[in-house]
């Protein structure tokens, strides 16, 4: 293969994937296609495989995970099944090649790519094959050994499909949640509630799987384990801690506010706080807010120093106070109603600091 695009001139980028057989012709300079040759793993670790190129077709096909995924098409549109995939593509059935056991200890993920083309193929989320799950609960503690990102990549494309409640249920229930991140006892109300609605918009992935958390700290420790993104990182810590909250919140207000008062990162919070509302079915608000900018603050550092405020962290303060204060009152105080409670800010901001100097003198 080499030989032949270096023939043609065409630019090769192989990186590490050539020690697998793999090449990857970059065509016209704007398109990459790996190419594969024949192969059987001599060794495998369950993450890791070393091969040995081959000519044998069928050998090369017992080496994959599915039969589905083990069937290959000659240029004449020929196709040669050696595991009957076709068949299990009519029958819309997801079956490993050979014998289960052996497969997933090839390479662990394969547990989370049998649920994954189950739920793409599949009729009904819940007609797996015992032997099949009998055989993932066997070798479900390799996952352990897998890496955090490698186990999302794969979640995330099982949680954006139809079957996604059927699906984690029953990769959890064969004992993988200790091993991907979650709590090792789960509750499967919230996740049935939230995959049982039928949303007009599509949930994140992490939003789902945030249904199982309890706490700030389980949100933590599965970031830990499955490597989230920063903001799927933020956004399981927003949802944990607001889902129960606002479950049966319907003010518009609260949620206006919730974005106004969150500062610089005004843009992603109204993110969290739409996606907050589509995990609690409320449509209506949803499609309210969606239009919504929070609007411009209309009180300046200068108005606040004519106004006897000091500068520093004390302006801070009665900033933040201020627009408290106009966010409870959905925004509609004027420039001049604000700046009128300047001076009850600052009195208020006193007595707590008066207080806390009295507080220091007595445990002096």
């Amino acid at each position: 293969m080499k030989e032949m695009f270096t023939k043609e001139n065409v630019r090769m980028i192989n990186n590490n994937g050539e020690k697998h057989g793999t090449i990857t012709p970059r065509i016209n300079d704007s398109e990459n296609f790996e190419i594969t040759t024949l192969r059987i793993d001599v060794l495998t670790d369950g993450r890791h495989a070393e091969v040995e190129y081959t000519t044998d077709w069928q050998l090369d096909a017992y080496r994959r995970d599915l039969t589905v995924n083990s069937m290959f098409l000659g240029f004449d549109g020929t196709v040669y099944d050696y595991f009957n995939g076709y068949e299990d593509l009519l029958e819309r059935r997801i079956r490993f090649v050979g014998d289960p056991n052996l497969r997933i200890r090839e390479d662990y993920l394969r547990i989370l790519r049998y649920f994954r083309f189950y739920g793409r193929i599949a009729k009904n989320g819940k007609n797996h094959d015992q032997k099949t799950l009998d055989a993932i609960k066997a070798n479900i503690s390799g996952l352990g050994n897998i890496s955090g990102e490698r186990i999302w990549t794969e979640m995330k494309k099982i949680l954006l499909l139809n079957m996604r409640g059927d699906l984690i249920q029953t990769f959890l229930e064969c004992g993988a949640s200790k091993y991907i991140g979650l709590p090792d006892e789960v509750n499967f109300d919230e996740f049935r509630r939230i995959t049982h609605v039928d949303h007009d918009k599509q949930m994140l992935p992490i939003s789902y799987l945030s249904s199982f958390l309890q706490s700030v700290d389980d949100a933590y420790k599965l970031h830990l384990r499955l490597k989230l993104s920063a903001y799927e990182r933020e956004l399981a810590i927003f949802l944990t801690k607001y889902k129960e909250e606002t479950r049966n919140v319907d003010d518009l207000l609260r949620y206006k506010r919730f974005i106004f008062l969150a500062g610089r990162n005004q843009n992603v919070n109204k993110e969290y706080v739409l996606e907050l509302l589509k995990y609690n079915n409320k449509q209506d608000l949803f499609d309210q807010l969606l239009t919504w900018s929070p609007p411009r603050f209309p009180i300046t550092g200068e108005m606040l120093s004519s106004r006897g405020c000091a500068k520093g962290s004390t302006m801070g303060l009665v900033m933040n106070k201020l627009k408290e204060i106009w966010a409870e009152q959905n925004f509609e105080i004027t420039t001049d109603g604000l700046l009128n409670e300047v001076p009850a800010v600052l009195q208020e901001l006193k007595k707590k600091n008066d207080g806390s100097v009295t507080k220091r003198q007595k445990i002096n």
